[in-house]
């Protein structure tokens, strides 16, 4: 079980914010500043260099970053020590159905999760979505496909066979 915090700058709609809902239930620790992150949690970071694959096995926690996708760029964690993005994956939550590269929050670390060896944890917490079961059906094969690579530079190859 990996460990899941959320940085949380409100830019969200509140109405709609799936990390308050994973928060009120106990499996994220939604955190307002950067500072309460430990420099050792891995950050799912779209604008990240490398891409997230089973060589980031082992970390200790993973967070995310819960904004709004314009203000995403203002966020400066850039220095930050351990930055992975996502490989494409298609959004399945009910803002952004169908469109790639556009996840919630939720759907984020699930992927994450996934990706890292930890599919209970991540169906776990899509349970607690109407749309979350959705998330792993419309992206069974290319996550099948991440989490059986060796590292960034096989993900980045995998991924381009869906661009």
């Amino acid at each position: 079980m990996i460990p899941l915090l959320a940085y949380r700058d409100n830019s969200c709609d509140p109405k709609k914010c799936s990390v308050k809902k994973l928060g009120r239930l106990g499996y994220v620790k939604v955190v307002d500043s950067l500072r309460q992150i430990p420099k050792s949690s891995l950050i799912l970071d779209p604008n990240a260099d490398h891409a997230l694959s089973p060589a980031d096995r082992g970390v200790p926690s993973v967070t995310v970053l819960d904004c709004s996708w314009e203000v995403l760029d203002d966020i400066v964690v850039r220095t930050w020590p351990l930055r992975r993005a996502l490989p494409f994956l298609v959004a399945a939550n009910p803002g952004h159905f169908g469109r790639p590269c556009m996840l919630n929050s939720v759907e984020a670390l699930a992927a994450t999760l996934w990706i890292l060896g930890e599919e209970e944890q991540a169906t776990e917490i899509l349970a607690r979505f109407g749309w979350g079961m959705r998330f792993l059906e419309v992206n069974a094969e290319p996550l099948r496909e991440y989490a059986a690579a060796r590292d960034s530079a096989e993900v980045v190859a995998i991924q381009e066979c869906y661009l």
